[in-house]
Formats: structure tokens, sequence, C-alpha cells
């Protein structure tokens, strides 16, 4: 890890950062459809009392929806698309990055990358800025966690946790104040502990434990540890959230590789086929 990653970032430089690109109308025209297309349930609730005033500054600096565009942003409904996840991950992005205090570049640039890749520069730069205000905000995790619960299915849930497993060890290190936090978190989502204990193993210092992974005990059956595989490569299968685009598919991926390469580790440690 380079000490560079180390470093804390100024939330000013954020927006510098974003707001020199100098957005076209076309550019921003763009943003205010991707907003009336894929943002639903995330424009209401808490979600959308943290990144709502925002949203509704980009709106005003060009971005016009048409009416049935804006009915759709703001109707309830427990379809969860693209924009209800990336605005899920930013205001739960936030609250992990200043678990411990401060914000460093490493996390940061975490999170651009995986935006960038799954939205594109123009849509990721926009989202960037909703991220600045979320980190300035004390985040409700428990009312935010809550929303999600009920509006995003479980295989997206998982995801998001994964993701946020990914921030906090961003700089080779989970701190013990953003382990707690992301915990919190997933049992207010709704997460099983045998699921937050696989997804948070390959993230843990030391020796990976492969029967963990798998949630069971070194005492299963052969039987067992093959059932138990066959589920989680049911539950963790990318095709579960196909829809949210190329990037979460992409963590979603690696996710299932986990659980594959856990389960050809006991295979080969116990000579079974």
């Amino acid at each position: 890890m380079d000490l560079e990653d180390l470093e804390e970032v100024d939330l000013e430089e954020v927006e510098l950062e974003v707001v020199s690109k100098k957005f076209t109308k076309q550019e921003m025209a763009g943003f205010g459809k991707w907003v009336g297309g894929a943002i639903g349930w995330a424009l209401g609730g808490p979600i959308g009392g943290i990144l709502g005033y925002q949203v509704g500054k980009l709106f005003t600096s060009g971005i016009q929806m048409d009416e049935e565009g804006g009915r759709r942003a703001y109707q309830s409904q427990r379809t969860t698309r693209g924009g209800d996840f990336a605005m899920s991950l930013v205001v739960l992005s936030a609250a992990v990055m200043n678990a411990d205090g401060k914000v460093l570049k490493s996390e940061l640039e975490f999170v651009k990358k995986f935006l960038k890749l799954n939205f594109g520069d123009d849509i990721s730069d926009q989202l960037l800025l909703l991220l600045r205000e979320a980190l300035k905000k004390n985040v409700d995790v428990r009312g935010v966690a809550v929303q999600i619960r009920t509006n995003m299915d479980h295989p997206k849930r998982l995801l998001l946790l994964q993701y946020l497993y990914g921030i906090a060890n961003a700089d080779g290190h989970v701190d013990t104040r953003e382990l707690e936090l992301i915990r919190l978190i997933a049992r207010h989502l709704g997460i099983s502990l045998k699921d937050i204990g696989s997804i948070e193993e390959p993230f843990q210092s030391g020796t990976l434990n492969p029967y963990k992974v798998l949630e069971i005990t070194e005492t299963a059956t052969d039987a067992e540890v093959k059932k138990a595989y066959r589920k989680l490569a049911i539950k963790f299968h990318p095709d579960k959230i196909g829809d949210l685009g190329e990037g979460p598919r992409k963590l979603a991926k690696e996710r299932f590789l986990q659980v594959q390469g856990a389960y050809e580790q006991i295979k080969k440690s116990r000579g079974f086929k």
C-alpha cells in the first residue's frame, strides 16, 4: 500500500475535481434522464433526505425531466433500478468512509473506480458530488438500511455488503470501527450472521478459512460440503444481479469465485471429487 493512499481527503477537492470538468448541457440533460429513468424509491425516505437536495441542485444546473420521467422517479415501488442501487451505495459508502473519523484517498479511489466502471464518466462524476454531500452528513444507518431492506431484493443486498467491505479494506486494513459499523448495517439489511461471516472472511487478515466461506464447520461431511457449495453457488451467482450493470456483475463474479475457490480448497485437502 502506497503511503499516498493513506492520506486524508479534503472534501472540497472532490467537488473541485468534478466541477472543473465543466459539464455540457447535453451531459447534464443525460444525467437528468438517468435520474428520471433509473431511480425510483431511493429519492424518498432517509436516502432521499440525505441526497435529495443535491439532486435538486443538479436539476437547477440545467437538468430537465419530462413529466412522465419525474413521476416515474418519485413513484413508491419495490423494484430496484440501477440508480436506486447507486444512491444506496453512495449513502452507505459515506457512512463507512466516515466510521474511523477520516476519509482516505484509497477509499475514495475505490469508490470512484467502481462508479466509473458501472455508470461511465459523466454519471459517476455526478454521483461523486452526491457522495461529497453525504460525507458531510450524519447518516442514519438504521433508517437507510431498513429502507434498502424494504425495497431491495436479497442478492443485491448481499452485493452491497460485499462492496462495503471492499471500501473498508481499500487501504489494506479493515479498521475495527468500520468492521463494527458494516456488521450493524448488515443486520439492519436483514442479512444472516452466516452470510455476514462468509462475505467478511476474505477481507480478514490472515489465512482464509474455506469452511467459513461456505458457512459450514470443519466437521461437515463431504456430502454437506457439496450441498453447502451448491447452495451458495446459486445464492451468489452473477446472474442474480445481472440487471444492475457491468460493475456490480463483476463484483458478484468475484464473490462467486471466492465461494468456488473455497470449495476447491476443501476438495483438494480432503481428496474427494
